[in-house]
């Protein structure tokens, strides 16, 4: 965990890490290809994005109902590596059970929300092919939804959650076509971003236009987990 406080987000409440480049472009690459090949029935199409589940989808949106691991696809690079970052020492499973994969076309995101207490405290979000300002939400008793800090994720890049910045905030990515007014003064993360999309935003004048499909792919380990088909076998 040492290693990991060169990547942690100062001057935000406990925790957040963001990792530039914790894949390469050709693992990246790779990873997409392996995703839009999946077969349809293994999408799940909402009104603003489509998404899989591995290696299943929530049991009334509580309980991983198999105990079959993720797929070797995504172990390798991604949960291997976060297992070495000690990220998951004190899950309950030592290691992330489930992922969701989500696609976003240009101008889609999604409501801000909490992952909740399903989970380990812990989301690890691994970005492929396009950047995303992710916005982080102050909860509040009247509803109202404040941007309290901004986070871009760059293609490649690693974002961790955890402690307070899970527990206390909401996120969400805005349904705009053009991520604005990006600086050192409004991105939480800058100082970790790459030269390259320090001098593109610059360049922009501050903006960074949503010109390809984004893909998320987030790590969390479920608490409840029950062998559904050893019980049905049983019975």
């Amino acid at each position: 965990m040492k290693y990991l406080e060169t990547y942690r987000l100062m001057g935000l409440p406990d925790r957040m890490y963001y990792i530039p480049d914790f894949i390469s472009d050709r693992e990246q690459h790779s990873l997409i290809g392996k995703i839009l090949n999946t077969p349809s029935a293994r999408w799940t199409v909402l009104s603003h994005r489509r998404l899989q589940a591995w290696p299943t989808q929530l049991l009334q949106g509580s309980i991983l109902p198999t105990t079959d691991a993720i797929p070797n696809w995504l172990v390798e690079p991604i949960v291997s590596r976060t297992i070495d970052l000690g990220i998951w020492n004190a899950s309950p499973h030592g290691q992330p059970n489930h992922c969701l994969i989500n696609e976003y076309e240009p101008g889609q995101g999604i409501m801000p929300h909490e992952d909740g207490d399903v989970y380990f405290p812990m989301v690890a979000t691994v970005s492929l092919n396009d950047g995303i300002i992710l916005d982080i939400y102050e909860k509040s008793d009247d509803g109202r939804r404040r941007v309290v800090y901004r986070i871009y994720q760059e293609p490649g890049s690693l974002l961790i959650t955890t402690d307070e910045m899970y527990t206390k905030y909401l996120h969400g990515i805005q349904e705009i076509g053009t991520d604005k007014d990006l600086n050192s003064d409004t991105v939480s993360n800058w100082d970790l971003l790459s030269t390259e999309t320090k001098e593109s935003i610059e360049q922009n004048n501050g903006l960074i236009k949503r010109g390809r499909k984004r893909i998320s792919l987030t790590f969390r380990d479920v608490k409840a987990v029950r062998n559904l088909a050893k019980f049905l076998h049983a019975k």
